[in-house]
């Protein structure tokens, strides 16, 4: 009886490495799916007049549209947003660059979390305005505080695996040099 509730004990936990695992790659491979897909939207009249109030309205990012037509800043996200997407997955092959893409997909919702304060419609007034949002904008940008969460995850588990391969490649040319294999 003991050894069977041993067994049913250590299966449990290895069940649970497993759902950590998928989670675990579903929330990095989900993030650079939203990110790229949104990005690829970003090339279409839709996505860039669904932006326009967003970037209108924003301290940081109004003066976009002096120098850019409403198509070509949306173009140009577009073009940031599938490069930060890519950066995000290239995580088996570039930890290093897996972190820079989650570094930029960080300053990239800290942005649209901004835009809670400066976008308006995002207080829904029938209900009192805040802390009731509204459908759209408020719901829509409202997303992105679990998106910035993702993000930070895949920052830190990133940096830290660059730091590991970083010292798994000392410690080969360490070895490499002691046996004489280089100098």
């Amino acid at each position: 009886m003991a050894t069977l509730m041993q067994a049913t004990a250590h299966e449990k936990r290895a069940m649970s490495s497993q759902v950590e695992a998928v989670g675990r790659e579903l929330t990095r491979y989900g993030l650079a799916v939203v990110v790229g897909w949104i990005g690829l939207m970003k090339f279409t009249a839709y996505e860039a007049e669904g932006i326009r109030p967003f970037v209108a309205n924003s301290p940081l990012l109004s003066w976009v549209y002096g120098p850019l037509s409403v198509r070509g800043f949306s173009a140009v996200l577009g073009v940031a947003e599938v490069a930060i997407a890519l950066l995000i997955a290239a995580r088996p092959l570039s930890p290093r660059a897996s972190a820079l893409g989650s570094a930029l997909a960080v300053g990239m919702f800290l942005t649209t979390l901004s835009f809670l304060i400066t976008t308006p419609g995002v207080w829904e007034p029938s209900l009192g305005g805040f802390p009731a949002l509204s459908a759209i904008p408020g719901q829509f940008l409202i997303k992105d505080l679990a998106l910035l969460g993702i993000a930070l995850w895949s920052l830190g588990e990133a940096w830290q695996a660059s730091r590991r391969r970083g010292r798994s490649a000392e410690i080969c040319v360490r070895s490499a040099a002691n046996q004489g294999v280089i100098r």
